[in-house]
């Protein structure tokens, strides 16, 4: 039974009163049902294509006894007051959602059970809720739509909630049925950030800095402003105008793009000469020396990444005397709002953040500097203007995943078996949050490492020579890429099996050797093998190789997120992270030279194609444990075993790329 203390505690605190006359049920901020009985969530963190709209759906539809296509969704506007964190970050939104939205329905539930109860003038233990409906063994039943004027009078507090119990889910870890806007995304109807302005909305895109720091010194405007449709030019300041840069504000996208091509802007500053080479070898030398007798050695290079999502950067503003509206694909609604109330100088009243779907995010759209451009370029023109980022604009003007080199040691005993370890990195903080310039902090994301081998892991932090940011898993994406790789190296050279030496490794009891069991049994003899436990969930990854066709056959992923709210969703998510492995490993990587970015989009920021992908079988594996994040689960695994997968039996692996020059 839930009490009104946790009631109130699970909901954020927030109970919605509804007034005496209301025909609509809202015992909270996170669900209603309507007069005519229809299931309403709302869903306080936005949807970057982790499904978080269809995990909602289906707790709610659990808990209010109706079924998951019964319940339509609505995205909460940014307001952290209300709804709490609304951040989609770090593997969280299915582990903060599941007790307020639960408890939400729940709620609902109760209350239209015991305004059935009172019209029978029968125990409330009595009556059922079923699709839809209350029902009682000699009375009959009744539909929602006709109980919910009365529900909508009691007081919760005086209603006993209680949560349906794991053994009569009928969807919860259960349900097969695919993403809940999966019909309004493959035929268009979903909108998008761009697509989600209001009317009448300008269009800008920047002329940014071609190389990295560059400012403009002198603009000569008059041709951009001579191309029909193009309404003015704008230079963009940083940081509170985004990564600086010209604007040009036009009717159209395309007037605005030739309006872009006609500027003449002169450069100054930043550091033209800089080059990804030196960047890599000056980590390198920043290392520490080993300690002790080094034993097996390996160093390993990791390089820049962009984020790359299939919808490039956009927001639109609208800025008027009444204040501020927003209208882009972002990750953190809420803590936008409240950033740009403080930046502004506005009561948060007047700022609203209206967060669209998104088409990736991957730790990119927790940045606001796209939301930053279009604040600027709209008090410039006195009208809403969306800024549109260019595919090229995003790759080579990205937040991008630190460099880092890595540096294991391993002492073996005898057997072959390793008895110690150290692990030195040199790395790059996050330039997006100042906290990350602390060792410990970037420790304390990268190192997960779960076998039973004592050791020692150090951080060395050089500073960032160009903007970094949150990049799926963050460190931890490098840190057991290095680790997984030189384990199997050790293996390998001891004349053990990787899954057997890591069974061995791993204790008995531990989730981890459970997943890894699961997986060895499903997958048999692979080329590779790599482990993960972070987030509250546990994974296993096995991979098949062709090493001389630099060919990835067939990937299974054993995964334990304790319970598995949409498991279709899990699957998705798991696939997601085998292909971001997939690409990386195979070749994606950004460089610099002369200053610049060389990359420019999908043409030569090499992601894989439907050709690279393997069969991947995704196995879920039974779980007591709480439920755990999934969103960067898979990523370090996967890509250190399809590494060592393509090594074989050959070189071992040195870098990502595989068998590819890094920097």
């Amino acid at each position: 039974m839930i009490t009104r203390r946790a009631l109130l505690g699970a909901a954020g605190a927030l109970v919605v009163g509804v007034p005496a006359s209301s025909s609509t049920l809202a015992p909270t901020v996170f669900v209603r049902v309507d007069r005519r009985g229809r299931a309403v969530a709302t869903v306080p963190k936005p949807d970057t294509g982790q499904g978080v709209r269809t995990m909602a759906a289906v707790l709610v539809a659990e808990e209010l006894a109706v079924e998951v296509a019964d319940v339509t969704l609505e995205q909460a506007p940014g307001d952290t007051a209300t709804y709490g964190s609304q951040a989609v970050a770090n593997s969280m939104s299915s582990r903060q959602l599941a007790t307020p939205l639960r408890t939400a329905a729940a709620t609902a539930r109760c209350l239209l059970v015991a305004a059935a109860a009172a019209r029978w003038q029968v125990p409330a233990a009595e009556c059922t809720a079923r699709r839809g409906r209350v029902e009682h063994p000699r009375r009959g039943s009744l539909p929602y739509r006709d109980l919910v004027p009365a529900a909508a009078l009691i007081d919760p507090a005086t209603v006993p909630v209680t949560l349906t119990p794991p053994e009569n889910w009928r969807l919860i870890g259960r349900t097969r049925a695919g993403r809940s806007d999966a019909r309004a995304i493959v035929t268009g109807r979903a909108a998008y950030g761009a697509e989600s302005a209001p009317a009448g909305r300008l269009v800008a895109v920047v002329a940014r800095p071609p190389w990295i720091g560059a400012q403009p010194a002198e603009i000569d405007d008059v041709a951009a402003r001579a191309v029909p449709g193009v309404v003015a030019v704008v230079r963009l300041t940083p940081p509170g105008e985004g990564q600086g840069g010209v604007a040009v504000i036009a009717s159209s996208t395309h007037a605005a793009l030739r309006g872009r091509t006609a500027l003449q802007v002169t450069w100054t500053g930043g550091t033209p000469a800089a080059d990804s080479r030196t960047w890599l070898a000056d980590l390198e030398a920043a290392l520490p020396p080993v300690p002790g007798t080094p034993g097996v050695q390996r160093v390993y290079h990791l390089p820049l990444l962009a984020h790359a999502p299939m919808e490039p950067m956009n927001a639109t503003a609208s800025v008027t005397a009444g204040g501020v509206q927003v209208w882009a694909p972002v990750q953190d609604p809420g803590g936008l709002r409240t950033q740009l109330a403080r930046q502004l100088a506005l009561p948060e009243a007047q700022v609203r953040v209206h967060p669209t779907l998104a088409g990736g995010g991957f730790g990119r759209r927790i940045e606001p500097d796209a939301v930053l451009e279009a604040l600027a370029c709209s008090r410039a023109a006195g009208a809403p203007v969306t800024v549109r980022w260019t595919r090229d604009d995003d790759t080579r003007h990205d937040s991008y995943r630190p460099m880092s080199v890595h540096r294991l040691a391993a002492t073996l005993g005898p057997d072959g078996v390793p008895t110690g370890r150290t692990h030195q990195v040199a790395t790059w903080p996050l330039t997006v949050l100042p906290p990350f310039n602390n060792p410990a902090v970037v420790l304390a994301s990268g190192n997960h490492f779960p076998y039973q081998v004592p050791g020692e892991v150090t951080v060395t932090l050089r500073p960032a020579p160009l903007r970094t940011g949150f990049w799926r898993a963050v460190y931890a994406g490098q840190f057991g890429y290095a680790e997984e790789c030189f384990l199997t190296e050790i293996a390998r050279r001891g004349g053990h099996d990787p899954v057997e030496l890591r069974r061995r490794l791993l204790p008995a009891d531990s989730r981890l050797r459970k997943v890894l069991d699961v997986a060895a049994a499903r997958h048999g003899t692979a080329g590779g093998v790599a482990c993960h436990l972070d987030y509250g969930s546990a994974i296993a990854v096995l991979v098949t190789a062709d090493p001389a066709a630099r060919k990835v056959l067939r990937v299974t992923a054993a995964v334990d997120v304790g319970i598995p709210v949409h498991p279709s969703g899990v699957v998705a998510q798991v696939e997601g992270g085998v292909l971001d492995a997939l690409s990386t490993v195979l070749g994606a990587q950004i460089t610099v030279r002369d200053g610049a970015v060389v990359q420019t989009s999908f043409r030569d920021y090499a992601w894989a194609r439907i050709g690279d992908c393997p069969a991947i079988d995704v196995v879920l594996v039974p779980s007591e444990a709480p439920i755990g994040g999934l969103g960067e689960l898979a990523y370090p695994p996967a890509a250190a075993a399809i590494a060592s997968a393509l090594a074989g039996d050959g070189e071992p692996v040195t870098g990502m790329p595989y068998r590819r020059p890094v920097g």
